[in-house]
């Protein structure tokens, strides 16, 4: 295990550098100058000239973006333009915000997904089974933010069990933090629990007609131990690397979902940064997010060790 780990960080380094240098190019990409958006619209040549100066966009392509990693690699993000604030700190005020609402999310769609996909494929063929995939069905294909909506009118609107929209911190107030966070989270756990209810399903039926499943039975082991120890336990691999990225693309901003419920979390920050053309908070949110689906999958290939002892060989 060691070793593995080993060779997996020696591929993170070159991994990163090609994600920065991918991020950095294509951001110049984007239509439009920031230093004549930020300038106004009188446009002084000598605001513009100093705003390209300080961002250093009168350098060759190479140089801008050797300064960009130099800070970077000293914990520097840069500043945002729009308001003079550092991308690290807008980056430590809104990550709090969407990892909560992440691990909500993630928390429903696994207590939703794998239960239904195992109960699913144990009574193939039952009521059981079509009720499972018709939810399925239905979580993949409904759109977040019409459930977002539907679900504020019914809670928020009809009944005024919860609050329509806003953000509460779990330090000031728990109670009224998780009230703000559930219908969010929900929203977003549905469709990833009908994505883990498939791939459990799929992964499980597999399983269960293996030889190894069949001598357990003739053993007379109870059904309950079979399933769960030994069909479900070498049924979780997929299931862990779905969980991964997941969580990751959870992790990225769940854009719409923020924008229903005026969740200030990371996928409004990169919003409203593409609109301003806020190079430097662009550059810094995607770095985080491409860092972050880079450490989860790391885990997620450290956590088969724990779920198929197998690979420990």
């Amino acid at each position: 295990m060691g070793r593995f780990l080993l060779q997996r960080l020696a591929t993170i380094v070159p991994t990163l550098v090609l994600v920065s240098m991918l991020i950095f190019a294509l951001q110049q990409l984007l239509p439009g100058d920031p230093a004549l958006i930020l300038a106004g619209e009188d446009q002084d040549p000598t605001v513009v000239a100093y705003l390209r100066k300080k961002m250093h966009l009168d350098r060759p392509l190479p140089v801008r973006y050797a300064y960009w990693i130099g800070g970077v690699l000293h914990g520097d993000l840069g500043e945002s333009v729009r308001n003079q604030e550092s991308v690290l700190a807008l980056v430590a005020q809104k990550l709090p915000v969407t990892i909560e609402l992440a691990a909500l999310a993630m928390a429903i769609a696994l207590a939703i997904g794998i239960p239904s996909g195992i109960v699913s494929a144990v009574g193939r063929g039952s009521a059981w089974d079509a009720a499972a995939n018709v939810f399925a069905l239905w979580g993949i294909s409904t759109p977040n933010f019409w459930l977002g909506i539907l679900m504020i009118l019914l809670f928020s609107v009809q009944l005024g069990w919860l609050p329509a929209s806003g953000y509460v911190s779990p330090f000031d107030d728990l109670r009224a933090n998780l009230a703000a966070m559930i219908m969010p989270a929900f929203v977003l756990g549905n469709a990833i629990a009908a994505v883990l209810m498939r791939h459990t399903r799929s992964a499980m039926l597999q399983v269960l007609s293996s030889d190894y499943v069949r001598t357990a039975r003739a053993k007379g082991l109870r059904e309950r131990v079979v399933v769960l120890r030994h069909a479900l336990r070498n049924a979780l691999v997929p299931i862990v690397t779905l969980g991964a990225l997941e969580f990751g693309t959870l992790l990225s901003g769940a854009v719409l979902t923020e924008q229903v419920f005026t969740i200030p979390g990371f996928g409004k920050l990169i919003v409203d940064a593409v609109f301003n053309r806020d190079y430097a908070v662009v550059q810094g949110v995607v770095l985080v997010t491409a860092s972050a689906y880079i450490v989860l999958n790391l885990l997620a290939d450290l956590a088969y060790f724990a779920v198929n002892p197998r690979l420990r060989r």
